[in-house]
Order: C-alpha cells, then structure tokens, then sequence
C-alpha cells in the first residue's frame, strides 16, 4: 500500500490533545515534516512544553489511529518524535537552508507566476511544458498551485495516482508523463471535488516534497506553475531552488496589469533576486473562429506591452483568447500539440524565444526549430 502525507493527517486528526480538546492537525502539533519510507512512517509531534504531561498517551494515541485509519500493517511504533515548539521555531532558518541544498537534475528552472488568478498562468504553463516537449526538450511540469491544482484537469489526468517506486534503496514519487512532459500535482493526490485547507507552512513542505522526493530525472526545463500572487510557496521555492527566472503572466486590463507589476517587483527584489525572463500577455485580443483576421481588444489594447517596456522587460509573447484553447484545455489536449494553428504556434514561439535569453542553458544536443 502507498502512503501519503494526507493519509498520514486525516489519520491524526482523530487525535485530540487533551490540554485543549483539539484535534493534532487543527491545532498544528504536527510538524510539517512528514517522512515515508516504505510502510515506515515517521513525524514528529510539537508541543508547547518540552516535558508535556499529555506526550506520552498522545504518541501512544498518534500510533494507534495510524494503524486503525491508514494500515494495520504500518511500522509506526517507536517512530514518532516529540518536540518543543520553542526549539522548532528556532530551527526553521535552518531547516529552510537544508531545503535549499536539494535541486532537481534540471538546467533551467521557470517559475511561471501571475499576480492574480483567473489570468491564463496555468495555461501558459502546460502549453509551455507540452512547446518545449514538442521541440525535442526533456521537460518536467510540477503544479505548486497548491490551492487551485489544473493542471491534471489541463491535461486529462484527474484519475492519474502517481507511484513510489524504490531507487538505489530510497522510495521515490514518480511523475506521470504525457505529452512528453513529465508531471506532478496536488491534484493527484486529493479528490478534485475536495479543497485544499492548508496553511502556509504546510502547504510549502507539500511542494518541497514533490520536488525533492519525486524521481524526476534529467530535465532541460523544470516549469513552476506557481500559485497566483505571492506567498509563502514562492518565498520557500525561491529558497529552496536556483530558479533560473520567471515569467509572468498578465492579461491586458489596468486591474490585471497592477497586479502583475507587483509579481515582477518581488521577483526583482534584491531579497529574491530571480531574473524575470519576460512579460505574457494572455488574452491580448479576441479572434473569432469564423472571423480569423479580425481582433477585438475587449480587455485594452497593448497593456502588457507597454507594462514591459515601462519595466525593461521583454514581452515574450501575446496570446489571442480563442474558444479552442478553452476547450482544449476542458479536453485535456494543450492547443500547443497542434502547431498548425495560430495559438499553436504561438506557443511553440514562446518555447523557442527562451534559448535566446542568456540566463537559459540550452542542451547541447541539436536543436529543433519550430518553424
């Protein structure tokens, strides 16, 4: 059977502390470093005290309602660690630079961010991954949006529930591929009709687990599809990985372009200091598909584009809002597999444009064009 932290925390919270009657996962007593190995399972337990009363019966309680609610079969005894929550507070600087030391085999790392949702990022992102695919990259596609995951919905794998699988003696996540890209989401592991209710912290250690446990082999582009806004994801991220830049998406409209300027300044903030490879206008005009030709700017004209040249950044690429990139993306079929149409070839473009960028490492094998 396949253990997942989720398993581990619904579990646990039919345990209740005694000192207040909650419940371990609502009162956050369980620290968010949850390790499987096998059917080995082991976490730690916080407490406010160092020498707690309660420690004793609620670790004996903790073991129990893992065997009872995740397997009976678990090797849980004697693996549950008590902490003070002082001496875990005093550590998380530490542990954050131990986070950083683990990096995916990938040559280019792109964070893809929005300063808002409901602006296209996701979409950018899968059609990214699928361009970059398409041009003879090995590429990898991790959902961080943890909140919101569309990505398995993007590419028609809502019933995808990746594996572990043993390497060199270590369990690893193993991505789902398609499309030639290979994939991880939130979304995998939770059911699609269930939200995603968790804090900062540890939806952060969420992430940091799919990157750092999962087998992902060697990538020419590992692509971030970031929560929109920002957060605590992005600071962990931006800590934990030497993220190669970042794209962000925007449409044209005053709301959509403040906000997107937000997402450039923290990029360019000397604390993060990710370079930002370029601006995405999305939805940069309406075409319809009996009229091809014809643009209507019903959300402005050119607002991304005269954003990035206030900002000296380039813009990367204007994407037309077309009726087939919705629906191919409710299909699970990126319309970037399709080269022969315009938002196809767009994509293809913006995979292309990348390698022109100075901070991007292009693999040495040859390269193939897109035109």
């Amino acid at each position: 059977m396949s253990y997942y932290p989720k398993l581990i925390l619904e579990a646990l919270s039919h345990v209740r502390y005694p000192g207040t009657g909650k419940d371990l996962v609502s009162a956050e007593m369980i620290d968010d470093e949850i390790r499987i190995d096998g059917n080995k399972i082991s976490f730690s337990i916080i407490f406010e005290k160092q020498n707690d009363p309660f420690a004793r019966s609620v670790v004996k309680a903790a073991e129990q309602a893992i065997l009872t609610y995740v397997d009976k079969e678990a090797d849980i005894k004697g693996n549950i660690n008590i902490k003070s929550r002082h001496i875990v507070e005093t550590r998380h600087a530490t542990s954050l630079h131990a986070a950083s030391l683990q990096q995916p085999n990938a040559k280019n790392i792109i964070a893809v961010s929005s300063g808002k949702g409901g602006v296209g990022k996701s979409t950018v992102s899968a059609n990214l991954a699928v361009a970059l695919a398409k041009l003879g990259y090995k590429v990898g596609l991790l959902d961080a949006d943890i909140h919101g995951p569309s990505i398995p919905k993007m590419f028609g794998m809502e019933d995808a529930r990746p594996v572990l699988e043993n390497i060199d003696g270590k369990n690893y996540i193993m991505p789902e591929e398609k499309f030639g890209v290979k994939i991880l989401s939130i979304g995998f592991f939770v059911e699609p009709e269930n939200a995603v209710i968790w804090r900062g912290k540890k939806a952060s250690n969420a992430i940091t687990q799919l990157i750092a446990d999962a087998y992902w082999g060697e990538l020419d582009y590992f692509i971030l599809d970031l929560p929109p806004g920002t957060s605590d994801i992005h600071l962990t991220l931006v800590q934990m990985l030497k993220i190669t830049g970042a794209i962000v998406v925007s449409t044209p409209q005053a709301v959509a372009l403040t906000d997107a300027r937000k997402g450039i300044s923290m990029f360019q903030n000397e604390k993060v200091n990710v370079p930002v490879l370029g601006l995405v206008e999305n939805m940069a005009y309406f075409t319809p598909a009996e009229l091809p030709d014809n643009r209507y700017y019903i959300f402005g004209k050119d607002g991304g584009k005269l954003l990035a040249e206030e900002l000296n950044v380039p813009l990367l690429a204007q994407i037309p809002l077309v009726q087939s990139i919705c629906e191919n993306g409710d299909a699970g079929q990126p319309v970037a597999l399709n080269e022969n149409t315009i938002t196809g070839q767009i994509f293809l473009e913006l995979a292309a444009s990348l390698k022109k960028n100075p901070n991007i490492t292009v693999s040495p094998k040859s390269y193939v064009s897109a035109n």
